[in-house]
């Protein structure tokens, strides 16, 4: 099953991210609980949590991307 990776609001007050970087690759197994990007918010660079185990199948922002709060940047295929 396809589950879709959302900007994670990382901050009480976050309306959006800059994907720094993707910790992982397209191919690459992912576990729940893994880092899968560095994002810098106003404050910070923290990196973020896939919150599903699975495969990264697709990324839809690339580093660099600026991304509202919610907006999906990359899908992983689950084992589901």
């Amino acid at each position: 099953m396809k589950v879709a990776i959302t900007m994670a609001s990382l901050g009480y007050d976050m309306g959006q991210g800059k994907i720094v970087s993707w910790s992982k690759q397209i191919g690459d197994r992912v576990e729940r609980g893994e880092a899968i990007a560095e994002v810098e918010t106003d404050k910070s660079n923290v990196e973020m949590e896939a919150l599903a185990s699975g495969t990264l199948v697709e990324i839809t922002h690339a580093a660099g991307a600026e991304v509202p709060v919610g907006e999906v940047i990359g899908y992983l295929e689950t084992d589901a």
